[in-house]
């Protein structure tokens, strides 16, 4: 049923939603140092004073780092999971996949704090290593999701009829398997990726000394001048962020068609 009232709400929660997205832009090309209105005019300026600073450079190269190496152990981790609980049955199969799938709900503030007094009590010293376990933590349960979908869309004669020609399990799940799923591992690699590149909160707590990304992004809103190089930053971050996720959700879309599945919906 039609509403002229939902339309008004739906249009006024866009606007809502993505106008700061818009105004990134707007004050990354202004030719003003107060990130206000009216604009004063045309500039590539904070482009080029952020490209020059070495402190961002050294956090990209750290938020790069962690963003590869999470995607990698989250996807791979992921690949295990949603193939145990799409093929297999095994006891309290659904309280496992519950407990890996639990930070999604979970507040990573909470996340965070626990995460932080485990590691100190252990003695493990605050690095880019803790992040990367942390992100793990987080990212993992999207793996799971957009993998699970991958293994439920495929046809299982297919793997019946590989064991029929003397195909062992794991030859069948390199040769066969895998293929039909690799758009889902590529989309979930992508995901994690661009998850892990944005988290700020675990990154906090648990980064000690090292510098990343969202780190830096936070700290220089500390000093006003820094700004408008900061809103070139972000501009460059929203390009690259709807580029990943636009490539991670065709690879999906691929991957359902390619096993003859039906889509109803995207990963999110």
């Amino acid at each position: 049923m039609k509403s002229p009232g939902f339309r008004a709400y739906t249009i006024g929660y866009l606007i809502f939603l993505y106008a700061p997205i818009v105004l990134l832009p707007m004050f990354a090309f202004n030719d003003s140092r107060v990130i206000a209105f009216p604009l004063q005019g045309f500039t590539t300026a904070w482009f080029k004073e952020m490209w020059e600073d070495t402190t961002l450079w050294n956090a990209v190269r750290n938020s790069a780092i962690i963003a590869i190496s999470v995607a990698v152990l989250s996807t791979t981790l992921g690949l295990f999971a949603a193939r145990a609980s799409t093929r297999f049955n095994f006891p309290v199969k659904t309280g496992i996949m519950g407990l890996i799938m639990l930070p999604l709900v979970l507040p990573e503030m909470i996340v965070a704090m626990s995460m932080l007094v485990v590691l100190l009590a252990v003695g493990i010293e605050l690095s880019i290593f803790t992040i990367i376990l942390g992100h793990v933590l987080i990212c993992t349960p999207f793996a799971v999701a957009i993998l699970s979908s991958a293994f439920q869309s495929l046809d299982r004669s297919l793997e019946e009829a590989a064991y029929d020609l003397g195909e062992t399990p794991l030859s069948t799940f390199w040769l066969i398997i895998l293929p039909l799923v690799m758009p889902g591992i590529i989309s979930s690699l992508l995901i994690c990726f661009t998850i892990s590149l944005d988290e700020f909160i675990i990154a906090y707590f648990l980064g000690g000394n090292e510098t990343v990304l969202s780190v830096y992004i936070y700290g220089q809103f500390r000093f006003p001048a820094k700004v408008p190089a900061i809103m070139a930053l972000g501009t460059i971050l929203v390009l690259l962020s709807i580029t990943l996720l636009a490539i991670a959700e065709y690879f999906r879309r691929r991957g359902i068609a390619k096993s003859g599945g039906k889509d109803t919906g995207g990963f999110l």
